[in-house]
């Protein structure tokens, strides 16, 4: 069994270090919302099975919702701009795809 008492220093100095990079690189600030009691009694829960604090919960929320509709509205200014070019598929090419999706024939 490893002994982490020699390095026990050693570590916690790296936890701090961590600590305050964190902290010093990400702004936070405080909003409030209003939330129905049956969600936050769901936040709540899934806080404690994963031994966190609901602040934690909102923020893995937030950062999931932001990153899928971030996504997607990458998506469709990638599409505006496809079209804008006239790269549209052919009559063919839909019919193939659809005929491929829907296994018609």
């Amino acid at each position: 069994m490893v002994q982490l008492e020699p390095y026990w220093n050693i570590i916690m100095l790296h936890c701090h270090i961590l600590q305050y990079n964190f902290h010093k690189t990400i702004s936070k600030e405080n909003i409030t919302f209003q939330i129905d009691s049956d969600r936050k009694a769901a936040l709540d829960a899934i806080a404690a099975r994963i031994n966190r604090d609901r602040s934690y919960v909102l923020n893995e929320a937030v950062a999931a919702y932001l990153e899928m509709y971030q996504w997607q509205i990458e998506e469709i200014k990638k599409g505006i701009a496809e079209a804008d070019a006239g790269d549209f598929a052919s009559d063919e090419e839909v019919k193939a795809t659809f005929a491929r999706l829907t296994n018609a024939d």
